[in-house]
């Protein structure tokens, strides 16, 4: 079982920036990967970011080159610059294992366990 504190978001118009924080809290094998999806009301969850916990990360293409997770062991923080309204969603924390084929894990979208989720506003 694995606890996911999250904190961060609000409010912020077009271009500014936001940061959002998590912290998993519980059993180790379900803490290698980390990251963060996102939902808007009526629409399909739409993963984020993925990172294992060597820190290599896996960015959807609309965030590429805007967000930034860095991890510290079971805390990732999510650096989200130039947000636009598009953005305008809940953002879930999750956690859990990597997938395994043919003897190669890697960290994908859709993990074990999900936080409570934080809302995020870009206003135009």
């Amino acid at each position: 079982q694995v606890r996911l504190e999250e904190s961060g978001g609000g409010s912020v118009q077009a271009g500014g920036s936001l940061r959002l924080s998590c912290t998993a809290i519980g059993y180790t094998a379900y803490k290698y990967c980390m990251g963060w999806f996102r939902r808007v009301p009526g629409a399909e969850r739409e993963g984020v970011v993925v990172v294992d916990r060597d820190g290599v990360a896996t960015y959807a293409d609309s965030v590429k080159g805007r967000f930034t997770i860095s991890r510290d062991k079971d805390t990732v923080d999510l650096q989200m610059d130039s947000l636009t309204p598009e953005d305008t969603a809940m953002y879930y924390c999750e956690a859990g294992r990597p997938t395994c084929l043919g003897g190669s894990c890697r960290c994908v979208p859709a993990l074990d366990y999900s936080g409570q989720g934080t809302q995020v506003t870009v206003v135009s």
